[in-house]
């Protein structure tokens, strides 16, 4: 009998964690890491790392990994995982995969037209930037087994449009053309397995939905599956929005998930935000 395969989780948040389930019931060893380990949930062995305190004993800590997902984000000086313990993994005879979890901002600004794997990179922002750096150094290393999947807009239980609403903190903002891509957290848990199956060292993947939407569009599916008033319509031009989520319209974009349909053979479970929001919703209660 041959041991059960390992994933270390650099990062093991919201995404991660997902994830981390799944495998979990199939018989994997998880383990991984957080900033605040004494303030995280302990589902799972966790290790304290930031660039401030990398691993105690990265050797050990190590051992026997056959699976690398790294969702930490990069920094001003590039990412953290990669600067600190890049040479700590396990040899390439031992790792099997590696996931690098980025973002569909490096794209840029495509004035509401299609990209895919094939577009060059172009962020219009500081975090896009970061993200292609990040990118780039795990893709140099050819002795390792790296993947990155740039992810659209995440959202799933407990984070999601139907809590924005019960909250009261929803809001219609509208930038004529404006579209967004999502996905919902266990569709990015679904194609990170069938990476795993299918390793293709090297590959981008988009993790994205069917269709990408006005965000106005999905607050008001939203209201209507709770049977109240959406809220009233804003103009960007003139709405109060903080320096973050005003950035977020900077880049408008539809993303094609072709590759993770015809390389991995994914079949998204919530193709658009309606199955989406509809299951969490009877979820819920």
């Amino acid at each position: 009998m041959t041991d059960a395969p390992r994933l270390f989780c650099f990062g093991l948040g919201y995404s991660a964690r997902v994830l981390a389930r799944s495998l979990a019931a199939q018989g994997w060893s998880i383990a991984g890491t957080a900033r605040d380990p004494s303030q995280a949930d302990t589902e799972f062995p966790l290790h304290r790392f930031d660039r401030a305190h990398p691993l105690d004993d990265p050797s050990r800590v190590l051992a026997g990994v056959t699976h690398v997902l790294i969702s930490v984000p990069p920094d001003e000086k590039g990412c953290p995982v990669f600067d600190m313990h890049g040479c700590d993994l396990p040899a390439p005879q031992g790792l099997r995969w590696l996931g690098y979890l980025s973002t569909t901002n490096v794209y840029g600004d495509h004035g509401g037209g299609w990209v895919d794997e094939t577009t060059p990179v172009a962020p219009s922002g500081e975090r896009g930037r970061r993200r292609v750096v990040a990118e780039t150094a795990w893709l140099s290393v050819s002795s390792l087994p790296a993947h990155v999947f740039r992810l659209a807009g995440i959202y799933g239980p407990g984070s999601n449009t139907l809590v924005s609403l019960k909250a009261g903190k929803a809001r219609r903002t509208v930038k004529p053309g404006q579209v967004f891509s999502r996905i919902h957290v266990d569709d990015i848990a679904t194609v990170l397995q069938a990476s795993m199956r299918r390793t293709h060292p090297g590959a981008i993947y988009n993790v994205c939905d069917d269709e990408a939407a006005p965000p106005e569009d999905v607050v008001a599916y939203g209201a209507s599956l709770l049977g109240i008033a959406p809220p009233p319509l804003e103009d960007f031009a003139t709405a109060t929005l903080s320096p973050m989520a005003r950035s977020f319209y900077e880049d408008n974009k539809r993303v094609a998930n072709r590759r993770i349909k015809e390389e991995l053979g994914v079949t998204l479970r919530y193709p658009t935000y309606r199955e989406g929001l509809r299951a969490l919703l009877a979820s819920d209660g």
